[in-house]
């Protein structure tokens, strides 16, 4: 996504139809979007991971898309580092990092970026993978460098001095199955101990795929509803910057 050295892009550059990608697309649009209203001047960090940030493209903003990998940037995308934005101080009233912040370190280094380019009262809106248990060969491939609980993401939030607004888990619906698969893979010799350019997503039958589709569907009615889930395999956050501490 970002910063991982030998990591490129998001699988979602060969597979955008993959169920994940879909569902968490419509995820964080329940989960997040309000947030973003009367937002004009947009930053999306990890933009060639584009599904998900799709539902930011509603016609009323100036939205700037950046990402460490070319492929999957539009024709006015910025190829270029999280951990060094190459935007001037308050340019953005408004940045989006979705499954990002874990491909950076330092954490504190990138988070601190995101409050530099934002205005004060400007909308920091992030999303990353939950729960350090479930690090397996696929966090490494991904180049991830750690996974989170919501109580570790509102922290580092915090400490870059932004007020959270929302935190909440997400893919509670699917949670049993994803915890399965953790422990599958733990069980596996795995081929990879390094990262790599574009990581396969394990192959899902369509009966399956829809499926999981129509399981999220239960956790976005109540992220819509303003519901914050107990659970999850990722964790969502909303937070307003308040400080220039960094």
């Amino acid at each position: 996504m970002t910063d991982a050295g030998g990591h490129g892009g998001s699988p979602s550059i060969e597979q955008p139809d993959y169920w994940w990608y879909v569902a968490r697309t419509d995820l964080l649009h329940a989960a997040l979007s309000s947030y973003a209203a009367d937002r004009t001047t947009v930053l999306d960090i990890g933009s060639a991971d584009g599904p998900s940030a799709s539902w930011l493209h509603d016609g009323t903003r100036h939205l700037a898309s950046l990402d460490i990998d070319p492929r999957g940037l539009g024709t006015n995308g910025v190829c270029g580092s999280a951990l060094s934005l190459p935007f001037a101080d308050a340019s953005f009233d408004m940045v989006s990092a979705f499954d990002v912040i874990e491909h950076c370190d330092p954490e504190a280094e990138a988070l601190a970026e995101v409050g530099r380019v934002l205005q004060p009262g400007g909308t920091f809106l992030m999303a990353v993978p939950a729960y350090q248990w479930a690090w397996t060969d696929f966090d490494v491939a991904n180049g991830h460098f750690r996974r989170y609980t919501k109580r570790r993401a509102v922290a580092a939030v915090e400490r870059a001095g932004f007020r959270v607004e929302r935190a909440t888990y997400a893919f509670t619906s699917v949670f049993p199955g994803f915890v399965a698969e953790r422990l599958a893979r733990r069980l596996k010799d795995r081929k990879h101990t390094s990262a790599v350019d574009v990581v396969s997503v394990p192959e899902v039958p369509r009966a399956l795929h829809h499926a999981l589709l129509a399981a999220t569907k239960v956790d976005e009615a109540l992220l819509r509803r303003r519901l914050d889930l107990p659970f999850g395999s990722s964790v969502f956050v909303a937070a307003t910057k308040v400080s220039d501490a960094r």
